[in-house]
C-alpha cells in the first residue's frame, strides 16, 4: 500500500488514520504516527519553508514508513530547548513516538521519515 498526499494536515492525517486501520494498526500506534506526521508536516511549513510538502506512505510487511519532502537543503537538528521554551521540542517528540526517524538529502531539499513496526 503506498499514497501521496496533498499538504492539508487534515486529509493527510486522515488517510493515514484510515490505511493504518484497515490494516489493523491498534489505535495507540494510529495516533502516534498521526502526531508525528503532523509535526514533520509543520516542520516542512515552518523551518522548510515549504507551502506544499508531498506527503508519502507506505506498508510494506509490517513497517510503515511515512516520508514528508521539503525544499530547504538545512538539515533537521535536535534542539534542548530551555524549561519554559514554547517550541523546539518537535524533532524529541518524532523520536519518543515512532522507532526510527531520519532524513535524506535531495538534489533539492530533503525527505524527513519515520519508520514504525506492527506488534503483529
Amino acid at each position: 500500500m503506498c499514497t501521496r498526499n496533498t499538504p492539508s494536515l487534515a486529509l493527510s492525517r486522515q488517510s493515514l488514520r484510515h490505511s493504518m486501520l484497515r490494516c489493523g494498526w491498534d489505535p495507540e500506534t494510529v495516533f502516534n504516527a498521526e502526531l508525528a506526521l503532523m509535526e514533520l508536516i509543520v516542520n516542512a511549513w515552518r523551518h522548510g519553508g515549504t507551502a506544499c510538502p508531498v506527503v508519502f506512505f507506505s506498508l510494506l510487511g509490517s513497517t510503515l514508513r511515512v516520508t514528508v519532502s521539503d525544499e530547504s537543503d538545512v538539515l533537521p537538528e535536535q534542539r534542548t530547548p530551555g524549561e519554559f521554551a514554547e517550541s523546539g521540542r518537535g524533532l524529541q517528540l518524532v523520536e519518543g513516538l515512532t522507532h526510527r526517524w531520519g532524513v535524506d538529502p535531495q538534489q533539492k531539499g530533503k525527505l524527513v521519515w519515520f519508520e514504525l513496526d506492527s506488534a503483529a
